[in-house]
């Protein structure tokens, strides 16, 4: 079930906890790999949905020329505002916008691109009709969303690691929402009802998720994602207790030093 007021809420320092640790340790490999995608259909231009801090953005504005130009949005002005102060190589635009409700014209773009965000649509199949709308005639949107978080192994033992804190109740974000939309012929299912006639390219893509130590991903998922707002509203006095324990659970499993997890996603190419 979403749960649109705790899952989407990157409010607070989130943005800078996020950027900081949560960016490198898993979005970063996956940015460069969708920015890619979008620059080999050599757009004119292109709207990024759900940018967060503009990992994604970054990557686009080094690989596309000058003269094509770029939107990047997300529903929550505090990342965008996080997206603006780290900046680009060149300019870009950066606007507030619902990805249920995009504020631009029929076929306004030749790429929509989205990294990990159509998990937190509350209606995937109206959002994914929203990008068709914005895509001209032969466009492409290209996304990706994780898989089940068994196949993400820093993010499936925060999550049972919590599970000591709060037996009762336990926070269930990570598998709920960033972990919870991974069956790839529900997608397919959702951008058919979405409007896009033809299957999608799908592809599977792991990757390795480094840092220097168990704490960094222990701070990353704890207070860097809306699982720190599920802490909080248990016990907000915990939620150092609870960054701690998610990090002897991933120290026990990886080690005192330098850890490194397996990541995997999936990567949807689509055309309008």
């Amino acid at each position: 079930m979403n749960r649109p007021g705790v899952d989407t809420a990157f409010a607070g320092n989130i943005p800078q906890f996020y950027e900081r640790y949560l960016v490198p340790l898993i979005f970063a490999p996956y940015a460069v790999d969708l920015a890619s995608r979008a620059a080999g259909f050599q757009p004119s231009r292109v709207l990024e949905i759900a940018a967060g801090t503009g990992v994604v953005t970054r990557q686009l504005a080094s690989l596309l020329p000058t003269d094509a130009s770029i939107t990047a949005t997300d529903l929550n002005q505090p990342m965008l505002d996080q997206a603006a102060a780290i900046g680009t190589s060149r300019p870009v635009e950066w606007r507030q916008a619902d990805a249920m409700q995009l504020p631009f014209a029929d076929q306004a773009f030749d790429v929509v691109v989205c990294q990990f965000g159509a998990m937190f649509f509350p209606d995937k199949a109206h959002a994914f009709r929203e990008a068709r709308r914005v895509l001209r005639p032969g466009g492409r949107f290209i996304f990706n969303v994780w898989d089940r978080i068994e196949e993400n192994e820093f993010a499936a033992l925060v999550t049972r690691s919590l599970e000591a804190i709060f037996p009762a109740d336990p926070p269930r974000f990570l598998a709920r929402t960033p972990h919870g939309y991974h069956d790839p012929a529900v997608v397919a299912q959702d951008l058919a009802h979405g409007g896009f006639p033809h299957p999608p390219d799908v592809v599977a893509l792991s990757a390795r998720s480094r840092a220097d130590s168990a704490r960094i991903p222990a701070l990353a998922y704890c207070q860097g994602t809306p699982l720190r707002g599920e802490i909080e509203a248990r016990d907000a006095s915990r939620l150092s207790e609870a960054t701690d324990v998610a990090a002897a659970a991933i120290s026990s499993r990886f080690g005192a030093g330098p850890v490194d997890g397996k990541i995997q996603a999936w990567v949807f190419s689509i055309e309008h």
